[in-house]
């Protein structure tokens, strides 16, 4: 009934799977039918405390009862605690501005950068660098600001003034007098789980800030202790000017933010939100922050992540000939497929033995769990992604 439902009046943006899941705890999820699947998805890196945390969901209970939303035009008590929260564990001098999904957040930092470029200084600067594989959401502009030419059919004309590196080594020389950023994702999420190397990265931080360049930090997937840090700009020690997250941030509710160093670069009036950083977004925000800073500092978190890359390896050493190479960080990780078809078969046999895996570009299974997992709920998991690679033969 509500597969035809659905086919009848949401539009097709998605190749869906028709199953119909009714409840979750932690990494289960239960479907109408009484199957369980492991859940090593985190839909798509959302779930970041798990599945109904008892803790959010009461923060969200609370909040609900007492006031939900009220406009931006007056003070919103939770969203001032979540900032302060925010910019105390990233230990940069920022100031944040919350919407409702990465892609506004990234919004916001392009439109940061491009008021900088038009007021600091002659002349003009606008253009901002990107990578190819990169991804940084769906909206006109972030779209565009996406470094995958398949993407950027049927929606043009674009905004002007993004260009593209094939790699970190191409960015230098691609700057030029009309250069005002360069946005990156320390791991690539949709291209691959493909991460920076350290040095690169500090070494392209050292050359834009001797030119005034902005180097804005696509933390949405990479944010939120997900790479073992508060965000993987802690992890690669470096200060960026501006950083995005969202995803994880809410633990389930959709929540964005920008943060930057240019504390004063907008005026009333340049930017805004309707629902952004409202009440209930933001007390289950402060939540998972909470929940997480605090699993991060009890050394949980750090030994979870090694658990986790055992599971990995594991697999790597058990089937050669069809994992490449691991890649990725933290909880944040991939492995490399032979091939395409190697790629779809595995992720339909491993939701066949009920486990939830992802598929990222370059042939990559992704794996984004919930940064709380349990090490039994990873066992499970595992031997469900074992099944899934046996059954390839």
């Amino acid at each position: 009934m509500f597969e035809k439902m659905d086919k009848n009046f949401v539009l097709h943006t998605y190749g869906r799977n028709y199953v119909n899941f009714i409840s979750a705890k932690g990494s289960v999820i239960k479907d109408d039918k009484g199957n369980e699947f492991i859940d090593l998805t985190a839909g798509i890196g959302v779930v970041s405390v798990g599945h109904s945390h008892e803790r959010v969901t009461k923060a969200i209970c609370e909040q609900a009862e007492k006031i939900i939303h009220v406009s931006n035009l007056f003070l919103i008590e939770p969203q001032a605690k979540l900032a302060k929260k925010l910019v105390e564990l990233s230990g940069y001098d920022m100031r944040c501005f919350f919407s409702n999904s990465g892609a506004e957040a990234n919004e916001g930092a392009i439109k940061i950068a491009r008021k900088y470029g038009e007021v600091e200084g002659k002349p003009k600067r606008y253009k901002v660098i990107t990578l190819e594989h990169s991804f940084h959401g769906r909206t006109i502009s972030t779209l565009k600001a996406t470094g995958q030419a398949s993407m950027h059919n049927y929606f043009g004309p674009y905004p002007d003034g993004f260009v593209y590196a094939k790699t970190m080594d191409d960015i230098e020389a691609l700057c030029d007098d009309h250069t005002i950023a360069v946005m990156i994702e320390l791991v690539q999420g949709e291209g691959g789980v493909e991460s920076q190397e350290k040095a690169k990265v500090q070494k392209l931080e050292k050359f834009l800030k001797a030119r005034d360049i902005l180097l804005i930090i696509d933390e949405v997937q990479t944010g939120i202790y997900r790479t073992g840090e508060l965000f993987a700009s802690n992890l690669y020690e470096i200060n960026p000017e501006i950083i995005t997250v969202a995803k994880g941030l809410g633990g389930g509710v959709p929540i964005g933010a920008v943060m930057t160093t240019l504390k004063d670069i907008f005026n009333p009036g340049d930017h805004g939100s309707t629902f952004g950083g409202n009440y209930l977004v933001c007390a289950a925000a402060l939540e998972v922050l909470d929940i997480l800073e605090d699993y991060k500092n009890s050394g949980g978190l750090d030994e979870a992540m090694l658990y986790f890359e055992k599971h990995l390896e594991k697999l790597a050493e058990n089937y050669p000939n069809e994992i490449q190479k691991e890649v990725g960080l933290g909880f944040m990780r991939g492995l490399r497929i032979k091939d395409s078809e190697t790629l779809t078969a595995l992720i339909k046999n491993a939701f066949d033995e009920k486990v939830l895996v992802l598929k990222a570009g370059r042939n990559t299974l992704r794996f984004l769990p919930p940064i709380t997992i349990t090490k039994e709920e990873l066992d499970e998991g595992f031997k469900r992604v074992e099944i899934a690679f046996s059954k390839l033969s």
